[in-house]
């Protein structure tokens, strides 16, 4: 363990001694759970499952896994925002806790990568680098570094739940539905608050912070981070567009009335 502890101290991830456990645990526990939708969606969803072919029933399993992920993650996020510790120092700070919550993220982004190797007919070379490239992001930070302020990304999951969400009710036979608007709605809202307003006030922050401690950062850090989060932000505007025409789409003006 000593060698291996060096090892980490060389490549500059000297807290991940204390928490690799966790990073394959919860990858572990995240395929769990993908093989527990496996043997439980198709008896509480025989209707639906039926119709499944090829990728249809690994996308959903795949989607169960991410929402489970999400709903972790973004509970944690809260609390690492409110740490005293971590607020005292928002690029250095380090608190054990929090980098646990950064460990499962880390566990389920080495899964989804490995999923997205294995179905990559499916999923794509997209899906295999932003597996890799978010597993990056989350492994770099056992340096410490933004251990504050990578509540950021994590916040921007809870858009995600309700994203999967619309993709379930569309399975489900639910599409154009009350409940799928609403939900639609909330999407909008979630994803705006969320991604753009917290994520680009909070971005704006964290880049003054690093500003202010620039000779202690590594341009590796700015590379993978400043990158990382520039391109995310212009993808979360367009997304956001993009979702604003598949709902007026689905949910014209005259159907929104129907629904009042």
């Amino acid at each position: 363990m000593e060698t291996f502890g060096h090892l980490l101290d060389q490549l500059k991830l000297s807290t991940l001694r204390y928490h690799w456990q966790v990073v394959l645990t919860s990858t572990v526990m995240f395929a769990i759970v993908y093989e527990m939708s496996r043997l439980f969606s198709p008896l509480l969803f025989p209707k639906t499952f039926q119709f499944f072919k090829g990728y249809n029933g690994p996308n959903w399993h795949v989607h169960v896994v991410s929402t489970v992920h999400c709903i972790i993650v973004v509970i944690g996020s809260f609390f690492i925002l409110n740490d005293n510790t971590l607020n005292e120092d928002r690029v250095f700070g380090y608190v054990r806790w929090a980098a646990d919550i950064y460990s499962i993220s880390c566990g389920y982004f080495l899964w989804d990568t490995i999923i997205a190797i294995y179905f990559y007919q499916h999923q794509g070379i997209s899906m295999v680098c932003h597996g890799l490239v978010s597993f990056s992001v989350f492994i770099l930070s056992f340096r410490p570094f933004i251990n504050y302020y990578g509540a950021i990304f994590l916040m921007y999951e809870l858009s995600t739940i309700f994203l999967n969400f619309h993709w379930f009710m569309d399975k489900l036979g639910w599409t154009g539905s009350k409940i799928q608007l609403i939900n639609g709605i909330i999407l909008l809202a979630t994803f705006f608050g969320a991604r753009i307003v917290f994520g680009f006030v909070m971005s704006y922050k964290l880049w003054n912070d690093i500003h202010l401690v620039r000779e202690h950062v590594p341009w590796l850090y700015y590379i993978v981070y400043g990158g990382g989060n520039f391109i995310t932000s212009c993808l979360n505007v367009w997304w956001f567009s993009q979702m604003i025409a598949m709902l007026r789409k689905r949910f014209p003006v005259k159907e929104v009335t129907k629904h009042k």
